[in-house]
């Protein structure tokens, strides 16, 4: 298994545990979504809570260059301690969500 084929592997584990965690409330189901050949990998929110219709993109991934960028992080505790415990190196990790002046100063890499 190369590198990209292990983050992949690891991201999918990671969001597939996040998907598991049942609400508490309402009918929502999470879903993990992988797009293989664009390399982005997305945890959403589908259903309903009472008459409010919930659908929304909770995490978003992608693989670009061989670093992982987090797009959108919607995690209460977020997924990046999650992927760094798991094995992937914050030097192959780009907090995306945060403007490009500011991730100098977040430990992870700049892009």
């Amino acid at each position: 298994m190369d590198r990209l084929d292990e983050y992949r592997q690891i991201i999918l584990d990671v969001l597939e545990d996040h998907a598991r965690i049942p609400y508490s409330h309402g009918e929502i189901k999470s879903t993990v979504i992988v797009d293989r050949l664009q390399n982005n990998l997305l945890l959403m929110d589908v259903g309903w809570d009472g008459a409010k219709r919930i659908h929304g993109c909770v995490v978003h991934l992608e693989i670009i260059d061989g670093k992982i960028w987090i797009q959108r992080d919607g995690i209460e505790e977020g997924i990046t301690p999650e992927l760094v415990a798991a094995g992937i190196p914050k030097d192959r990790i780009v907090l995306a969500f945060h403007p490009p002046h500011v991730r100098q100063y977040t430990g992870y890499a700049l892009a």
